[in-house]
């Protein structure tokens, strides 16, 4: 790779956004290991059961919100 390519701004905003969209798969998966391990106990069928739902649904939100958090703490340590 050509070393002045590297200050090209397309290519530093397209690096960039791959880095954002990698650590959002990150959060997803780690989302969904964590709530699925939490509240789906046994072997899913065709759908989930209301409890189930119910638990994907709140353990998805709180596993957010505190993402959402720790990135705010790290923002204001900067």
């Amino acid at each position: 790779m050509d070393p002045s390519s590297l200050n090209n701004p397309e290519l530093l905003q397209f690096i960039n956004q791959e880095k954002e969209r990698a650590m959002l798969n990150e959060t997803v998966a780690k989302l969904t290991n964590v709530c699925w391990d939490k509240c789906i106990t046994g072997t899913p069928g065709n759908k989930f059961s209301s409890s189930e739902q119910s638990c994907l649904s709140n353990c998805a939100r709180r596993y957010l919100d505190m993402s959402v958090l720790v990135m705010k703490r790290f923002q204001n340590m900067q």
